[in-house]
């Protein structure tokens, strides 16, 4: 018997199988007990908990009524920033029927590219996170490579806590990349001076894109 073998035969030793049965039952009565530990939303609505966590965490957002309203909103933060009006657009189809006037959009991304625009799958109003999903219509890079990303978010896909994304995802297709975006990019690595856009976008800003009425937590 090699050291291995001797280890694996310990740990078996000190923790022997145990039914299958007893393991699901424990873990059901996990979950059922999930809402008494699960902390209090920053808000009364998904979408004011949402905005309340992602702006402490250095996330910039703006409201705004309806899908037609992004461009205006974009052009808002780009003046602001100083920015040239120009973006490389997530190739998504709710973004090719807006008018971009003044605006240009293209499609490459180069690996110094000042702003991008995407659309976001989700929101976890707990965390303020946004959650991307990469697909044929939504380069991964899009999130990685701008200083300044600008990401769309939709009321309606909010979710209260991470567990409900993770059934959401359980219950759907499996996308090949899907990463949790909470606020900009930063370190203190480096002699505890903070660094923006270490390894990422130094600057994430969030159009909200509102649904006529709050969503409410129930």
């Amino acid at each position: 018997m090699d050291s291995r073998d001797r280890i694996l035969a310990a740990v078996r030793a000190a923790a022997p199988p145990r039914p299958a049965e007893a393991i699901a039952a424990e873990a059901a009565a996990l979950l059922a007990d999930a809402p008494a530990s699960r902390p209090a939303l920053a808000g009364a609505t998904l979408a004011e908990a949402f905005a309340n966590k992602a702006t402490a965490l250095g996330t910039t957002l703006e409201r705004v009524a309806a899908l037609a309203e992004v461009p205006q909103a974009l052009r808002r933060y780009l003046d602001a920033q100083g920015l040239r009006p120009s973006v490389a657009l997530q190739p998504a189809a709710e973004f090719a029927a807006l008018d971009w006037g003044g605006i240009e959009c293209h499609a490459t991304l180069a690996p110094d590219e000042p702003v991008a625009l995407g659309l976001a799958e989700g929101g976890i109003a707990e965390s303020g996170s946004l959650v991307v999903h990469s697909g044929p219509h939504a380069p991964i890079l899009l999130s990685f490579l701008a200083l300044h990303h600008v990401v769309v978010l939709r009321e309606a896909t909010l979710m209260p806590y991470l567990e409900d994304y993770a059934a959401r995802l359980a219950a759907g297709a499996i996308p090949r990349n899907a990463i949790l975006i909470t606020g900009p990019s930063g370190t203190t690595d480096i002699e505890g001076s903070y660094v923006r856009g270490a390894h990422g976008p130094g600057f994430l800003h969030v159009l909200l894109v509102g649904q006529g009425r709050e969503s409410g937590l129930s």
